[in-house]
């Protein structure tokens, strides 16, 4: 089968080709997933865990990718709760080789069913986007009703999500980007917006909890924002500063079969709008990871293969 590869950390995205490699193994638990869709991460390839397995050895050439849509292809020993012919979405081991690939071995407690009228290059966008936006507000925030959060990022693939999401709980919601972010984070329900190049983000106020994922000095500035008893939630690196009356959270998402079904949900009824721009093949993997391919504003998704119903 065909699968992107990645060589090494020094090569970075110069050492990334489509490659024939060996058709994976279902181990107990797994599922091996015909993948329709995939969604990347570009800085994936600085992290750790893309070269070398959870006992530090390399398993260098790897295949990168951590989210997926597609069809079960087979079931590893002792596999329940799925079955060979059904349509899955959800995520791939960060150190095990990922979804670039025509076929790739997955935990099936990381998948959730996926409705036959969610299409696959929707599904692929959702997994790591949409769970890292509700574990941050509502697992590690506790937003609720009534609350104002800020969104750092919030026309990005985890903002554009985590706006919704907290606008639907109640929540008062002030976005931060780019200029030209401005009416997609407002169209998507934010109630305000910041201009993190030409206005103060110090004008804001103090909120109830912050969402960052640009981390640097937005996330340092972030700090002063939030008031006593308040959160300071980010994925991008552990905060250098803490609130002073208030706690700091870093997380790394978790998969999560349940959450997953219920956002999927959220996308049948219309509650949940996903930003998916350029749609790619397989072969065009490596430029997508360096923007050259981008033409239109959205996520990037790999289609793999074409789902034949």
């Amino acid at each position: 089968m065909q699968a992107i590869t990645v060589r090494s950390p020094d090569a970075g995205v110069g050492g990334m080709s489509v490659t024939d490699v060996p058709y994976p193994h279902a181990a107990e638990n797994d599922v091996v997933v015909q993948v329709y869709a995939a969604g990347f991460t570009p800085g994936e390839l600085d992290w750790p865990a893309t070269w070398a397995d959870r006992a530090g050895r390399d398993r260098t050439p790897s295949v990168p990718g951590h989210e997926l849509s597609g069809v079960v292809a087979e079931l590893g020993y002792g596999t329940t709760g799925l079955t060979v012919g059904q349509r899955v979405f959800g995520l791939t081991d960060w150190a095990r080789d990922g979804s670039l690939a025509e076929y790739t071995a997955v935990e099936a407690r990381n998948l959730a069913p996926l409705p036959a009228d969610v299409d696959h290059t929707v599904a692929a966008a959702l997994p790591i986007s949409g769970l890292t936006a509700w574990q941050g507000l509502f697992d590690h925030g506790h937003l609720m009703t009534g609350q104002t959060v800020l969104i750092h990022g919030a026309a990005g693939s985890v903002g554009s999500i985590a706006v919704q999401l907290a606008r639907e709980a109640g929540a008062r919601v002030v976005g931060t980007g780019r200029a030209t972010h401005r009416d997609t984070a407002l169209g998507l329900g934010a109630d305000a917006f910041v201009d993190l190049e030409t206005d103060r983000l110090e004008d804001v106020g103090e909120v109830d909890l912050v969402f960052d994922v640009l981390g640097g000095d937005i996330l340092d500035r972030s700090t002063a924002l939030v008031r006593g008893g308040g959160t300071l939630v980010t994925v991008a690196a552990p905060p250098a500063v803490q609130p002073e009356s208030g706690r700091a959270v870093f997380f790394v998402v978790e998969p999560d079969r349940a959450r997953l079904a219920d956002l999927v949900q959220h996308v049948r009824d219309g509650r949940l709008k996903l930003l998916v721009g350029d749609v790619q093949p397989l072969s065009e993997a490596p430029a997508a990871f360096t923007h050259r391919r981008r033409s239109v504003p959205g996520r990037t998704i790999i289609q793999v293969a074409k789902d034949p119903v």
